[in-house]
């Protein structure tokens, strides 16, 4: 009941994930990423314990197609599973297990992986990789977007989905960005609509951790926080 896309940005080495589902809290169980290792979605009757695990595997040196075959060989029901893995190195890899219930599929693209279960058709994923590679020289996290945006325009999942996040880890142990959206019609729209707010904040959230003291006062962002609220508002409903 899930499509997300994981991917590696070539150009500045995050790692991100976006992903919508019909369930609440998605953001909470299915991504994971971490600086410098990958990313890992974990999906269907998600086994939250994939993604830590699947990190350190990364952390460890294992590619993607290693660590989901590791995943795939731990796991206690890996015919209820789905997984999708990114590595340091943009190699990717995924498995749909055998008793995952309606039409489930992964497809790979250059640095990016998308999975999607209980979707209106198996075209899905390639859709959602086609998005984020048509929204190649966008911001990464415009990309992620685009790409699950692509993949509700191609049928998305057989349920309305309810909840959306984003996923973003650059050179902090801390996410770059870690947007949820719960229990809402229209998540991805929402989902949207608060990373163009976030977006002009994403530097000063980091800048006020390591140099505190060189911190731009609101007064000289808040142009750019107005503008940005504008243009949120403008999202056509």
């Amino acid at each position: 009941m899930t499509f997300s896309i994981a991917a590696r940005c070539p150009e500045s080495g995050m790692f991100g994930i976006a992903i919508a589902t019909s369930s609440i809290a998605v953001g909470n169980r299915c991504p994971w990423a971490r600086a410098g290792v990958g990313a890992v979605t974990t999906q269907y009757r998600s086994d939250i314990r994939l993604g830590p695990l699947g990190l350190e595997l990364l952390a460890a040196g294992k590619s993607a197609r290693e660590t989901v075959d590791a995943l795939v060989a731990q796991s206690e029901f890996p015919e209820f599973r789905q997984v999708g893995v990114v590595d340091r190195h943009g190699g990717t890899a995924f498995h749909c297990g055998g008793s995952i219930n309606g039409a489930n599929a992964g497809a790979e693209g250059e640095g990016c992986v998308a999975t999607g279960n209980v979707i209106a058709h198996d075209g899905v994923p390639r859709a959602i990789v086609a998005g984020y590679e048509a929204a190649r020289g966008m911001p990464f996290a415009e990309r992620l977007l685009a790409g699950v945006d692509a993949g509700l325009a191609a049928g998305g999942e057989t349920q309305p989905i309810m909840s959306a996040a984003l996923l973003i880890v650059d050179k902090q142990d801390w996410p770059l960005v870690d947007l949820r959206v719960d229990h809402q019609e229209r998540p991805l729209r929402a989902l949207r609509r608060l990373w163009m707010l976030y977006e002009p904040e994403v530097d000063h959230y980091v800048t006020q951790v390591l140099r505190p003291a060189e911190v731009t006062p609101i007064a000289e962002r808040r142009a750019a926080i107005q503008a940005a609220e504008e243009r949120a508002r403008a999202l056509p409903e």
